[in-house]
């Protein structure tokens, strides 16, 4: 299915954050954005139909779903994966999975096609992943190979880069020191790395101590990811002949075990029992 003419919902709940997009087929687009807290489930549908009465449409006029598989937020992102899936197969349509980290680099680019230069070098997208850890990608756009005279992070045609074109991953959660120690690595060969996420806000003290960070984007305010870049990047994927999935298929990108499996797995082991000693039976003779 490509973008062309194709009425697209956006749903992210990643992080705290409930955000929802819609893109009509005429390019209009409206979005909505919460303070989720813990209230995904309470938010997420008044915010679908408040995106579709403002857009003047129904749910019944969605083409496709794009949602936020993570990482990030467990309960999150089983209410918004869950919401996609079941909308998707109560309409008949299909749903797009785009990862967090992608579209916190894609925000980042739209962000910086409205500087001086209009560039983007290398930057890093970190999700609080909690308990002490981060989700965190690294985007080499300064690589892309635009061909002479190309802008760092866009296309010879002008256009954003695709954020997953360029993506260096760390699949495991981090520890907020072991992400400075790579994106110094990073730095060493890059130069400057713009750092954005709610991980980045959450260890800011610990970033800002390196001049090799910029801190910028996310001191402007890109925490979480937001909607309205996550159904750009879908819409362009649609349209560059990504293909999208059937509801069964789509499935959440978790990278660790859920808190409470992790929890029960943990938990304290009590020793069985003491058997009572024996005493004579009462009511037999011997």
């Amino acid at each position: 299915m490509g973008g062309d003419g194709v009425t697209l919902l956006a749903i992210e709940t990643a992080t705290d954050t409930v955000g929802v997009a819609l893109l009509r087929d005429d390019g209009a687009v409206a979005e909505r954005v919460h303070a989720g807290g813990r209230a995904h489930a309470e938010l997420l549908a008044p915010s679908i139909a408040e995106v579709c009465a403002v857009s003047g449409c129904t749910v019944a006029d969605i083409d496709a779903i794009a949602v936020d598989v993570g990482p990030g937020l467990f309960t999150g992102l089983r209410v918004g994966v869950a919401t996609a899936k079941a909308m998707a197969q109560a309409l008949g349509i299909r749903v797009l999975g785009v990862s967090s980290l992608d579209v916190l680099a894609a925000a980042a680019l739209e962000a910086a096609s409205g500087t001086a230069d209009g560039s983007v070098g290398a930057m890093a997208s970190v999700i609080d992943a909690r308990r002490g850890e981060v989700f965190a990608a690294v985007y080499r756009f300064d690589q892309h190979g635009g061909g002479r005279g190309s802008t760092p992070g866009h296309a010879p045609t002008g256009e954003l880069v695709d954020p997953g074109s360029v993506r260096q991953d760390r699949m495991e959660p981090l520890a907020p020191e072991a992400l400075v120690d790579w994106l110094l690595a990073v730095a060493g060969r890059a130069g400057t790395v713009a750092v954005v996420g709610d991980g980045a806000l959450r260890y800011r003290a610990l970033l800002a101590g390196h001049r090799a960070f910029d801190l910028s984007l996310v001191d402007a305010g890109l925490a979480a990811p937001p909607p309205l870049a996550l159904v750009g990047l879908a819409r362009r994927r649609l349209d560059s002949g990504v293909a999208s999935l059937a509801p069964g298929e789509l499935v959440p990108e978790y990278r660790r075990p859920a808190d409470a499996r992790i929890n029960w797995e943990q938990r304290p082991t009590r020793p069985p029992a003491p058997t009572p000693a024996a005493g004579p039976e009462i009511g037999r003779p011997r």
